[in-house]
């Protein structure tokens, strides 16, 4: 049954991660194009580094650090006598109140807490690639929509958020129909995470002796279980470039790009 939930773990990982992701990457754009400095370095700050850091190394790194730094700051909190160091070497040691979750939590509590921290993890990853996504499709948008609106008296709140966002989607879909699809691929890093995903149990439930069964009747069918997770996401993936294509159609009907031309052309 665990095995069978964990699909379920897989999707809702997705539902939260892709929205929030997308969220992420919508202010990381408007960041990197406001005329704030400050907030212009940020944004563009944030796409940089969070792009050029190899995937697994932020996961492995990120987590823990995003961690160690909800307790530091709750034992700083609720400790304040404490007087031992921290760090003690490897260790990284704060008093029992400000461990998270706290010790005698119930399980789901934990694995809540580990989910959480995967999904935001997540979000910050993605989300740069979709920043930079945004960001191209923002100045995609033809600087004569923009004078126009200006001409018309609109302030550039206004014309940002009535003509510029509603347009940048069509040149933004490619880009992010591309990423949504690398994130699919993305999701057994959530066995690296210590989150019980599809990856994890079929690694259990396919050895013949691992660490959580001493041992099963069989022997080693982890290839059987990958082989199933190979058909589901090859299904998945095409199930999504068909939506995909279809929001694609929809968006580029009427306008001047290539795909809206192509419509035209064939009558469409």
């Amino acid at each position: 049954m665990g095995f069978y939930a964990s699909f379920a773990t897989v999707l809702l990982l997705l539902a939260i991660t892709a929205p929030t992701a997308l969220m992420f990457g919508f202010a990381g754009a408007s960041a990197a194009r406001s005329q704030f400095a400050p907030l212009r370095w940020f944004g563009k700050i944030y796409i940089s580094i969070v792009r050029g850091v190899p995937d697994i190394v932020f996961f492995l790194f990120f987590v823990i650090a995003l961690d160690q730094a909800f307790e530091w700051t709750r034992h700083k909190t609720l400790c304040p006598d404490w007087t031992d160091n921290i760090r003690q070497g490897a260790d990284f040691v704060v008093c029992q109140a400000a461990k998270l979750p706290q010790g005698d939590a119930p399980q789901w509590v934990h694995k809540i807490y580990g989910f959480a921290l995967a999904v935001f993890t997540f979000a910050i990853v993605f989300g740069a690639f979709a920043s930079n996504v945004l960001f191209g499709a923002m100045h995609a948008v033809p600087r004569a929509q923009i004078e126009t609106a200006e001409a018309y008296g609109m302030t550039n709140r206004q014309s940002f958020w009535r003509i510029l966002v509603p347009q940048m989607w069509v040149y933004a879909l490619p880009g992010l129909s591309n990423l949504w699809i690398v994130l699919i691929k993305a999701t057994p890093l959530l066995f690296l995470l210590g989150v019980e995903d599809i990856v994890y149990w079929a690694n259990e439930l396919g050895g013949s002796k691992l660490a959580r069964f001493s041992a099963y009747p069989h022997g080693d069918w982890r290839m059987w279980y990958f082989l199933v997770l190979l058909v589901f996401y090859l299904a998945f993936t095409k199930v999504s470039e068909v939506v995909l294509d279809r929001m694609m159609k929809k968006l580029t009907y009427g306008q001047s790009t290539t795909g809206g031309a192509q419509q035209q052309a064939a009558g469409l």
